[in-house]
C-alpha cells in the first residue's frame, strides 16, 4: 500500500510533543512491512528552504512543508494545497494525527474530493480542556467535524478515549480501538549517569516528571503534593528531589512553575533541567525512583510506559488512559487530587518492599507495549479501509 501519514509534528522537531516520536515509530515499522510511507508535516525552520523540502529516513519518505505564520501549534503551510493536487491521488490510504491545525483538515478536504479513504487519530485532543476552550469549539465547528464526519475511522489508543468519543457523539461502529507502544534503545545509557551529570548524590530519592510543561499535565499539583511531603519532613530534606524535565510553550507557564515552588518553600528541592531527549531521557528515567504523570486527561501516557520500560515505579491519575496496565502492577494509580497525590508519593517513597514488587513486575508489563501488535492492527485496518473504499 502507499500510505500518507500527516502530522502537525515529526522528527527531528521532539519539544512538539508525542506525535514527533510515535509516528515515526509506526512508518518505519511499514516500511519493514513491504509498505510504502509518506510523512506530511511542517517545517519549523531547521529542514532547507523552499515551500517543500523532501528527505528519507528509515525508509519513510518525510515532506516538510514550509511555515510562513506559527500560532502554538497552529501553522500555515502554503505548500500543502500544490501537494494535495499534485500528489495526493497517488496514496490508498490517509492517515491523519491530532487536531487543533490545519493540515488535517485541507488534507482531508481533498481526500473526500478524491474519494481517497482517510482515518483521525484524534489523540486525546477530541474533547476541549484546559485552555482555548472556546477556540476548540469554533475548530470543530469550523472545521473538526467536517473532517471528522470524513473519516473512514477514528483511531482511539485507549478504552477511555474510546469512551469519551463515544461520549461525544462518534458512532461506536467508527471508533476502533489500538492501543500506543513504546521504543527503547538498544542499550540503555548506564546506571547513575543522570545522577551524576546534575551532581545528585545515589542516596537521594528522585522523583521524575518529564513532558511538556503545560498545565494539562499538571506539574503545579505534583509541586504542591511534594511541598506537602516535604514539609511533614520540617520544611527541610536534603534527600527527595523533584525533578522536572520538559520544554515549555513560551505562554509563561514554567515562570508560573518556578514561582509555585519559591512560594511554597522547595525551590531548593526541585530542578528544572529542561528538555531531555535520547539518551538523556532514558539516563533521567533510569535514575530516578518513581516516575509521575499527574495529568488531567491523558489518551494513553508514553512516557509512562517509557518509565516502566526501563524498571521504574510509577504513579499516574485515573485520567490517564494507560492506568489499567500500572494500577497495583508497576505502579499505584490515583484520583485527580493533590492529597492522593501526596499519599502515593510517600507511600512508593517509603516503602521499599513495594516499590521493589513494583520494580520487578515492570520487566512482564513493558512486554505488553511492544509496537508489533498496534502495527499488524493498523496494517489490517488499511487494507480493510482500502479494499471497501473506506466504508463499511
Amino acid at each position: 500500500m502507499h500510505i500518507l501519514k500527516v502530522t502537525q509534528a515529526y522528527a527531528p522537531f521532539l519539544d512538539k510533543g508525542g506525535p514527533a516520536v510515535k509516528v515515526p515509530a509506526i512508518a518505519k515499522r511499514l516500511v519493514q512491512r513491504g509498505h510504502s510511507v509518506t510523512v506530511l508535516t511542517a517545517n519549523y525552520g531547521a529542514v532547507g528552504d523552499g515551500q517543500i523540502k523532501a528527505c528519507e529516513w528509515d525508509g519513510v519518505r518525510i515532506v516538510y512543508l514550509r511555515t510562513i505564520v506559527r500560532y502554538r501549534a497552529i501553522t500555515l503551510n502554503p505548500g500543502i494545497v500544490t501537494f494535495c493536487l499534485q500528489h495526493l491521488r497517488a496514496f490508498d490510504l490517509v492517515h491523519i494525527y491530532g487536531l487543533y491545525d490545519l493540515l488535517g483538515p485541507t488534507v482531508a478536504f481533498f481526500c473526500r474530493r478524491f474519494g481517497i479513504p482517510y482515518v483521525v487519530e484524534p489523540m486525546g485532543m477530541f474533547r476541549p480542556i484546559v485552555r482555548n476552550i472556546r477556540l476548540k469549539y469554533l475548530y470543530h465547528r469550523l472545521l473538526g467535524w467536517r473532517m471528522v464526519n470524513g473519516a473512514a475511522r477514528l483511531i482511539a489508543t485507549s478504552e477511555r478515549e474510546k469512551g469519551e468519543l463515544i461520549e461525544d457523539g462518534i458512532p461506536a461502529e467508527k471508533v476502533f480501538l489500538r492501543r500506543n507502544g513504546v521504543e527503547a534503545p538498544e542499550q540503555l545509557p548506564e546506571i547513575g549517569s543522570f545522577r551524576k551529570h546534575w551532581g545528585i548524590p545515589p542516596d537521594v530519592k528522585l522523583v521524575l516528571f518529564l513532558g511538556r510543561l503545560v498545565a494539562k499535565k499538571s506539574p503545579d499539583m505534583l509541586i504542591e503534593s511534594f511541598a506537602e511531603i516535604l514539609k511533614a519532613k520540617g520544611g527541610k530534606a536534603s534527600n527527595v528531589l523533584l525533578v522536572l524535565a520538559g520544554p515549555e510553550e513560551g505562554d509563561g507557564y514554567l515562570k508560573y512553575l518556578r514561582s509555585l515552588a519559591l512560594q511554597l518553600g522547595v525551590k531548593d528541592n526541585i530542578l528544572f533541567t529542561g528538555p531531555l531527549y535520547g539518551d538523556a531521557k532514558w539516563a533521567a528515567y533510569r535514575d530516578a525512583d518513581v516516575f509521575v504523570l499527574p495529568s488531567q486527561s491523558e489518551n494513553f501516557g508514553n512516557t509512562v510506559a517509557e518509565a516502566i520500560m526501563v524498571g521504574t515505579p510509577v504513579i499516574v491519575t485515573d485520567r490517564c488512559g494507560i492506568a489499567p496496565y500500572v494500577d497495583g502492577r508497576v505502579g499505584l494509580v490515583v484520583p485527580y487530587d493533590r492529597k492522593a497525590l501526596s499519599n502515593a508519593l510517600q507511600t512508593i517513597l517509603t516503602d521499599e518492599q513495594l516499590a521493589e514488587r513494583f520494580r520487578r513486575n515492570c520487566t512482564q508489563v513493558a512486554k505488553e507495549f511492544s509496537w508489533d501488535e498496534p502495527v499488524t492492527e493498523m496494517e489490517t485496518l488499511y487494507r480493510q479501509l482500502v479494499v471497501r473504499g473506506g466504508l463499511s
